[in-house]
């Protein structure tokens, strides 16, 4: 059983910067491909970008692209997210999720998530 457990959100200006991070509790962290999801008021959680247990491959959503990054490091079984040029339309709950398969976009891939981190972005 994988626990993971968000920090990093809050409350940001447009434009601004946030870095969310994800610690594991696996000890097998690296074995993992891992994501980050949102979920906004109303609408149904996305993909946000994902890395594969390596490291070595990494996916965005196209709404993210060239502003967020994700990435990982295995020895401190940590995944995080830096958030740049923030939007109001990114504001959401953040979750972070590992899969023991594939690197994959697809929400249902996805056996363990996190409680969640809020992200609010004001205009």
């Amino acid at each position: 059983q994988v626990q993971l457990v968000e920090s990093g959100g809050g409350l940001v200006q447009a434009g601004g910067s946030l870095r969310l991070s994800c610690a594991a509790s696996e000890r097998t962290f690296s074995n993992y491909a891992m994501a980050w999801f949102r979920q906004a008021p109303g609408k149904e959680r996305e993909f946000v970008a994902a890395i594969s247990w390596s490291g070595g491959s990494k996916y965005y959503a196209d709404s993210v692209k060239g502003r967020f990054t994700i990435s990982r490091d295995n020895a401190k079984k940590m995944v995080t997210l830096q958030m740049n040029s923030l939007k109001p339309e990114d504001t959401a709950v953040y979750y972070c999720a590992a899969s023991l398969g594939r690197t994959s976009s697809r929400l249902y891939d996805y056996n363990y998530w996190g409680q969640g981190t809020q992200v609010t972005v004001s205009s």
